[in-house]
């Protein structure tokens, strides 16, 4: 599955609003999945971007959000669900956060090429 970004991202937690550090994969099918860390073996979760993201907010954009210890509220990064939820994230810095939002509107956008049926046999 070809890749379109990697890199650690803070994420916070749905439940208990703790930030934890998770390396975050971002795939040209529209799949952000992350991990407990960069060796990929250990899934934490995955969202579905084509099919369940709805907007993507960085930085100020980000309200009612408090961003982890000694990181600046512009490395905010909120992915809005269809469903209502969001997931808030945190990049290691404001052209990061950026970067990641151009690359999750894009994995939106994008659409799966599905190979064409063989022709005859």
């Amino acid at each position: 599955m070809a890749l379109v970004k990697s890199g650690w991202l803070w994420r916070q937690s749905s439940i208990l609003r703790r930030w934890k550090r998770n390396w975050f994969v971002l795939y040209l099918d529209g799949s952000l999945v992350y991990y407990h860390d960069e060796t990929q073996r250990d899934m934490d979760g995955r969202i579905h971007i084509k099919y369940s993201c709805r907007d993507v907010r960085i930085g100020r954009e980000c309200k009612d959000v408090q961003p982890p210890e000694g990181r600046s509220r512009d490395c905010l990064l909120t992915v809005v669900l269809r469903d209502g939820s969001k997931t808030t994230l945190c990049a290691q810095s404001e052209d990061d956060a950026l970067a990641w939002k151009m690359a999750v509107l894009e994995a939106k956008s994008t659409p799966v090429r599905l190979r064409a049926p063989q022709q005859g046999h």
